[in-house]
């Protein structure tokens, strides 16, 4: 699972402050196989970095970096309408890219799914201006749409079971490492299902 860090860029000509109605994400590769997210972050703010082009979220084998604010405008379709209404994504091209995809499945996910969307919600750079991006996705788009698919439908199944929207993602969690059983998310729990599952995180962390 990713660690979601808030870096947000100061306004300027890469972040000019416009609100944004998004209508859908945009899934871009930054082109780059040696930088991660945090680089990714620190171009935009490099001194020789003086092109306008910007992004909201960039995300690696170990973080998300959410760098201009979801709800403002970035440059980072190379189309008007793209910019002025959809998220951009960009996946980095370093690390262990079957952890990179894995991270980026379940942020697309989670971002649809937040907002109630679809798949259909999610498109190409390529879509926009015909650009050869995501380049590394292209090639296996249908594969990696599937993935996104079930993720988004494991979220819905698990907000079925009546789990809180704002607990779903430690939730899912818990259960993938065995803390907890998946059931009676509402329940209060006795004192040794509380040891239970303190011992089980300590034994996680070996």
């Amino acid at each position: 699972m990713y660690s979601y860090i808030v870096d947000h860029i100061p306004k300027g000509n890469k972040r000019l402050g416009t609100k944004l109605q998004p209508e859908s994400i945009t899934i871009h590769n930054t082109g780059n196989p040696t930088s991660t997210a945090r680089n990714e972050r620190g171009w935009l703010t490099n001194p020789y970095n003086t092109s306008s082009t910007s992004f909201h979220i960039a995300i690696d084998e170990k973080e998300v970096v959410e760098c201009i604010p979801l709800d403002e405008i970035a440059h980072h379709s190379g189309n008007k309408q793209g910019n002025l209404t959809s998220i951009g994504v960009e996946i980095c091209e370093s690390g262990n890219q079957e952890k990179v995809w894995d991270n980026a499945i379940k942020l697309i996910a989670k971002l649809l799914f937040d907002r109630g969307w679809g798949l259909d919600k999610v498109t190409t750079h390529k879509k926009w201006n015909g650009k050869n991006c995501p380049r590394l996705i292209l090639p296996r788009w249908n594969k990696f749409m599937g993935k996104v698919e079930k993720e988004l439908s494991k979220l819905y199944s698990i907000k079925n079971q009546g789990v809180s929207e704002w607990a779903i993602e430690a939730w899912e969690w818990g259960k993938q490492k065995g803390v907890i059983d998946g059931t009676r998310p509402k329940d209060a729990a006795t004192r040794e299902e509380m040891t239970t599952m303190l011992y089980r995180m300590k034994e996680e962390d070996k």
